[in-house]
């Protein structure tokens, strides 16, 4: 049994020992003290809270909204919905908070309170640790019977979400119906499932293959949209008949794309795509993290704009985006956070840009694809025992590569010319990741190699 406290939410598994796991307990403990930290901010009582399909949902759900309703706070409740629907209605309720309940990626015996402010963003790293001081001190206080909240439902969202990504500007409903598309969605039996063939269809895509798109949350494959989790959907665009197919994460905030001749687009590949798009018709700054292809400060480049790279996690890379304008931006996991609809990583929003742009391009999807510099991720990771020393380890490559561009803002990235190897120590495991990227898989994965020798050596001279 697994229990993950950090700055954004709490994530665990279902079942097992309060303090062990993602048990009632745990759960209304830490929507409780959510409240208390959202009082402290602004007396606005209203919070939004929405779902993936994951069966343990509608239990998290009931946990969650008696609480909030205890500690005084109005609950609007979107039921089954998607992360980026919650975002936006959070906003448009004008609501001083909201909880996406899903564990996102994670397999189907996880689930997760995934924390909003009233920006429908999630909460920053100093309001985390508040409100973590808040729950474990459990010092808060629920509300007397004459003061609780109110339970109101809203079932509508999901199409409003859809209206709002048919008005951006860029997003070229007649360029896609000329096209006449032939798309298979895979949304492994979650809320996508409701939300992308609708979108689908209101974009005028001329036809709609759906792939475990009823949303009863029995994910038929491991939900994490990897080439090596997708491969029905790959074998049914392998037969020919369809142009590109689009796979969501339960919660429908990561976007990957397959080719119409089977071939994973690449996850990282979604955003350079999309960011090609809006600089051609929009010019200005891109933000990725320090962990994501290359691919999109070359595109960047490209257009004669900025690129800059964050902290890894959503929230850095917000904070990187407004720090410096960017018109586009996102994570290498398919994440695309496009601020002309809101600051959070949107499937719907991915995927209305990217058929805009693939229409507009007059090429098939595999061509598209053929068009972007090509690189390869290797990842790895070095196991940790109590007494080796991390930060030493990386202070120690600093040194020893202290002629190449290094960047520290979160871990060690060193760069080597088009390449690169990025090392930070994980916040959920005693390991330190180790990404590197090049031109074929083979060098990616000797430079990590390399840089793994170099880390054994250090930590043997300290011995």
């Amino acid at each position: 049994m697994t229990l993950i406290k950090s700055i954004s939410g709490i994530r665990g598994t279902i079942g097992g020992k309060a303090g062990d796991a993602l048990t009632p307990i745990d759960i209304v403990k830490f929507s409780g003290a959510y409240a208390a930290w959202l009082k402290t901010k602004s007396d606005n009582n209203k919070i939004v809270i929405g779902r993936d399909a994951r069966p343990s949902g509608e239990v998290v759900s009931k946990l969650v909204t008696a609480t909030l309703q205890s500690m005084g706070m109005h609950v609007v409740d979107l039921g089954l919905s998607t992360t980026p629907t919650v975002e936006l209605a959070v906003v448009l309720e004008k609501a001083g908070g909201g909880i996406i309940l899903t564990a996102s990626h994670n397999p189907v015996q996880w689930n997760a309170l995934k924390l909003l402010n009233h920006k429908g963003e999630f909460i920053s790293d100093e309001d985390g640790k508040e409100l973590l001081q808040i729950a474990e001190s459990g010092k808060y206080t629920f509300s007397e019977v004459k003061k609780l909240g109110k339970y109101t439902t809203q079932d509508h969202y999901i199409q409003k979400h859809i209206d709002m990504v048919l008005d951006l500007p860029l997003v070229d409903i007649n360029a896609i119906r000329e096209r006449k598309f032939k798309v298979v969605v895979d949304a492994v039996n979650s809320t996508g499932g409701i939300a992308i063939p609708k979108l689908l269809k209101a974009l005028g895509v001329a036809e709609v293959r759906e792939l475990y798109c009823y949303p009863d949350g029995n994910f038929p494959h491991n939900p994490e949209p990897l080439p090596e989790n997708i491969t029905q959907i790959c074998n049914e665009l392998a037969n020919g008949h369809y142009d590109l197919g689009v796979v969501l994460d339960p919660d429908v905030d990561r976007l990957a794309i397959v080719t119409e001749d089977g071939t994973p687009f690449g996850e990282e590949y979604t955003l350079v795509a999309v960011a090609d798009y809006v600089l051609s018709q929009t010019p200005g700054n891109t933000v990725s993290n320090l962990s994501s292809t290359r691919a999109l400060r070359d595109v960047t480049e490209k257009h004669a704009c900025e690129y800059a790279a964050s902290a890894v996690g959503e929230v850095n890379v917000v904070a990187k985006m407004k720090e410096t304008n960017a018109v586009i931006g996102g994570e290498g996991n398919g994440g695309i956070i496009y601020p002309e609809s809101h600051y959070g990583r949107d499937a719907l929003v991915g995927i209305a840009l990217f058929l805009t742009h693939l229409a507009k391009s007059g090429k098939s999807c595999s061509h598209l694809r053929a068009t972007y510099p090509n690189y390869h991720i290797s990842k790895n990771k070095i196991e940790l025992t109590h007494d080796i020393d991390v930060d030493a380890i990386l202070l120690g490559i600093q040194e020893k590569y202290k002629n190449q561009p290094i960047n520290t803002i979160d871990g060690v990235k060193v760069e080597f010319d088009k390449e690169w190897v990025h090392l930070r120590k994980s916040n959920t495991e005693p390991i330190i990741r180790i990404y590197s990227e090049s031109d074929s898989e083979s060098k990616a994965e000797h430079l990590a190699q390399k840089m793994i020798s170099d880390i054994k050596e250090i930590i043997n001279h300290k011995e």
